[in-house]
C-alpha cells in the first residue's frame, strides 16, 4: 500500500534540499563534492552486487524473528531469503554511499545495527579493510545466511553478533575506547533509536560519523531525528532523507543540512 504520508514528506525534502552549490560549510561541501556525489564505478561495487543476485535467487525460506518495527511490506514469520534481498537490502546506490562515507573517514572501528543478509556490511568492510567491525543481527536465522555471504566474500575482521540489540549493544560500546562509525538500520522506532544514540554519546570524539536509516520511517522515527538534531553535542547533521548523518565536531556552530540525494 502507498504511503501518502512518507510520499509527501519526500516531495517536501526534494523541495527544501539543495545540492552542493549553496552550501557555505567548507567540511559539508567537501563531503557531498566529493563523496555523496561521487557517481563513479568502483570493481569492488560489481563484486559485492554479484552476490546481491545470488541472494535474490535464493529460495530458501527461514524462520524471522523480528525484535523491531517490522517492514512496511511483509511482516510474515516465514520469508523466501530471495525476498528478503529484494525488499529489506540496501538498495545500491545508498549501500555504496556507505561504503564512499567508511572509506573517506577511515574508522578504527565500524558498528552496524541490523545485518541483515551481510551486503551493507560487505561495503563496509572492504570500505575500512582495517577497521574493526562490528555487525549485530536480531534474527538467528538471518544471521545464519549473512555468514554465508561473508564466507563466500572471504570477509575478514567482522564480528556478528546475533540478539537483541538492547543487549548486546552495550558490551561491544564497552568494549571500544570510542566510537568512529556507527551506522544504525534496525528497530526503527523512536524511543529504541533514541537509547541507542545516548548510549553512544560518552564515546563519541570530533571524528565520530553516526549515521541513522530510515528517518522518515514514521512519525516516531521522524521525532527521534529531530531530537537528535536538537541534542547539543551535535554540531552538524546531514540529512539525505534515506539516511541522517551526525557530526560532533567542537567549536562549529550548529548547523542542519537537508541535501538532495
Amino acid at each position: 500500500m502507498l504511503n501518502f504520508r512518507f510520499v509527501k514528506d519526500y516531495l517536501l525534502h526534494r523541495l527544501k534540499a539543495k545540492n552542493r552549490h549553496g552550501l557555505h560549510s567548507p567540511f559539508v561541501y567537501k563531503l557531498v563534492d566529493t563523496v555523496i556525489y561521487d557517481y563513479s564505478a568502483k570493481k569492488v561495487y560489481q563484486d559485492i552486487e554479484e552476490i546481491r543476485k545470488k541472494l535474490l535467487i535464493d529460495n530458501r525460506v527461514i524462520t524471522i524473528t523480528d525484535l523491531g518495527a517490522g517492514s512496511h511490506l511483509n511482516n510474515n514469520r516465514q520469508k523466501r531469503v530471495g525476498d528478503i534481498a529484494a525488499n529489506a537490502l540496501k538498495q545500491p546506490k545508498l549501500a555504496q554511499l556507505l561504503y564512499r562515507l567508511a572509506a573517506h573517514f577511515k574508522p578504527n572501528n565500524i558498528i552496524e545495527l541490523g545485518t541483515c543478509l551481510g551486503i551493507t556490511t560487505l561495503y563496509l568492510q572492504k570500505a575500512a579493510p582495517d577497521a574493526r567491525v562490528y555487525t549485530m543481527e536480531g534474527c538467528p536465522q538471518t544471521a545464519g545466511v549473512a555468514k554465508e555471504t561473508f564466507k563466500q566474500a572471504g570477509l575478514n575482521g567482522v564480528e556478528l553478533i546475533t540478539g537483541n540489540f538492547d543487549d548486546t549493544l552495550p558490551g561491544v560500546i564497552s568494549n571500544v575506547d570510542r566510537l568512529d562509525f556507527v551506522f544504525v538500520d534496525g528497530n526503527h522506532q523512536k524511543d529504541a533509536t533514541l537509547k541507542y544514540f545516548e548510549w553512544c554519546l560518552p564515546k563519541v570524539h570530533e571524528d565520530t560519523v553516526l549515521i541513522f536509516d530510515d528517518i522518515y520511517w514514521s512519525e516516531g522515527m521522524k521525532e527521534a531525528w529531530a531530537q537528535i538534531k536538537a541534542h547539543p553535542q551535535v554540531t552538524v547533521t546531514v540529512d539525505l532523507f534515506w539516511i541522517g548523518l551526525v557530526f560532533f565536531k567542537a567549536g562549529r556552530v550548529k548547523e542542519d543540512f537537508l541535501i538532495r540525494y
